[in-house]
């Protein structure tokens, strides 16, 4: 099957009901993109389907229709984006296990609410920090938030 991902057309040949949480970690060797409860709770597991986030834990492969964007797809080292350098900003990670998909939540979030309330990043960002990030998560999108404005 071929997938879209990161801009690319990349051909696996796997089983039509392999989550696309393992595409992305053991085919294509994608692994910014975390398994964290294999249930679609907790969000580790988040990518962009056509800019939407996607738990890419239960979503099998052969139902992806559309551009798969993962943490790698992003930014890039001389060009991060506007989210990944706020959290770098204001120290979000503390483990770091779960920020893949929350910048990943986070992005999606400020694409469709520029300039979202506390309350709108709360209500959004439904992704579960073991460490308790929260605030400093509040923090960067609000910042991020300023930088892709412009202001």
């Amino acid at each position: 099957m071929d997938l879209t991902v990161n801009g690319k057309v990349m051909t696996v040949d796997v089983e039509p009901d392999m989550p696309l949480l393992w595409v992305l970690r053991d085919e294509l060797k994608l692994t910014g993109t975390k398994f964290g409860c294999g249930i679609a709770q907790c969000g580790a597991c988040t990518v962009h389907i056509d800019g939407k986030p996607v738990r890419s834990c239960i979503m099998p492969a052969s139902a992806v229709s559309g551009e798969i964007t993962t943490i790698e797809g992003l930014g890039n080292p001389e060009q991060l984006h506007a989210v990944q350098y706020a959290w770098i900003e204001h120290q979000v990670a503390q483990c770091g296990y779960c920020q893949s998909g929350q910048i990943m939540a986070a992005t999606s979030l400020l694409a469709e609410n520029p300039s979202p309330s506390d309350k709108d990043i709360d209500t959004a960002m439904s992704n579960i920090c073991r460490c308790g990030t929260y605030p400093r998560i509040r923090t960067a999108i609000h910042a991020a938030a300023k930088n892709l404005k412009g202001t």
